[in-house]
């Protein structure tokens, strides 16, 4: 520690502990107000104050058990609503991932399979959790993430930060999530390390995903992996993806000729896992957030406030 640090400690503690005002702080260490404001922002930023707001609404309230009880017949039991202050993209998704690391570690127990998937939501997840020690812990990556562009998944990143939090053993797909052709998709899913990870996913204990609007500028479809009347086609038909399988306003395969190339697990057998925690927000989710409901997907869900006033109607 420097001069610094220990002046920004001192300021610290006269105006988190003492109560005093950026301006009686300023005073009693011999400072102006506004290197008082700097020596509060340095403490924060060293790590020497962390500041939490603990909102009621997240863990229970009206809207979310309004929710539990809209979708109690999908086998939906239990929503966080999350209350982010401005709708900001990068502000909802570290609310988002906030909880839904918390959600997550609540779930995982010694020897599980842990089913993750990528994407941003995923990946402020994985940035937002805390070490919690355990043994026999695998994560199962759910899906291919290479990418043929430079837009990139952050899934090796994501998959890292899971197995630091839980002493975990990585079980990863190094393929591209959709295929050219069936035929390759068939070859490459008949090498014996291959189909073990991809039946692993299809055993996971718990799973925890996103789901993603179907528009020209979703990460799936920017990807290099579709044609381009292949991407239109999709934008017209469906409302959304979990796990890069597509699907309608009525929870059926949007485009079947993609989806027999797409490597990783299935709708249905992503719908049977014990444990599956739905991650979402964003007023351009809201439809497939509410589809991906009504498709029984999700036991739990992480939701942002604005998107559970939608589906509420």
């Amino acid at each position: 520690m420097d001069s610094r640090d220990e002046q920004a400690l001192r300021a610290a503690k006269l105006y988190y502990e003492s109560e005093l005002s950026q301006a009686e702080v300023a005073a009693e260490i011999g400072v102006s107000r506004p290197t008082a404001a700097k020596l509060l922002q340095h403490a924060r930023q060293r790590g020497f104050v962390t500041v939490e707001v603990h909102d009621p609404r997240e863990m229970g309230g009206e809207v979310a058990q309004r929710l539990v009880e809209k979708f109690a017949y999908t086998g939906l039991v239990e929503v966080r609503v999350v209350q982010a202050a401005r709708q900001r993209e990068e502000e909802l998704l570290r609310e988002l991932g906030r909880m839904g690391a918390m959600v997550l570690s609540e779930h995982v127990q010694d020897g599980q399979l842990v089913g993750v998937s990528w994407g941003n939501t995923m990946y402020s997840v994985a940035k937002c959790l805390d070490h919690h020690a355990h043994r026999g812990v695998e994560i199962v990556q759910l899906k291919g993430g290479l990418s043929y562009t430079q837009s990139s998944t952050n899934d090796i990143e994501t998959i890292n930060l899971f197995c630091q939090a839980f002493d975990a053993f990585a079980r990863t797909l190094p393929l591209p999530v959709i295929f050219d052709n069936v035929e390759a998709k068939r070859i490459v899913e008949q090498d014996r390390h291959i189909a073990h990870l991809l039946e692993l996913g299809r055993r996971t204990d718990v799973v925890i995903f996103t789901v993603g609007a179907t528009t020209k500028e979703s990460l799936p479809l920017t990807m290099g992996y579709l044609s381009e009347k292949e991407t239109e086609t999709l934008v017209e038909r469906a409302v959304g993806d979990a796990c890069s399988r597509f699907f309608t306003r009525d929870g059926e395969i949007a485009l079947p000729s993609v989806d027999e190339r797409t490597v990783g697990i299935t709708l249905d057998d992503l719908s049977t896992r014990p444990t599956r925690i739905l991650v979402a927000g964003g007023r351009e989710k809201a439809e497939a957030i509410e589809t991906a409901l009504r498709m029984g997907l999700a036991t739990h869900l992480v939701v942002d406030s604005v998107v559970a006033a939608q589906i509420l109607g």
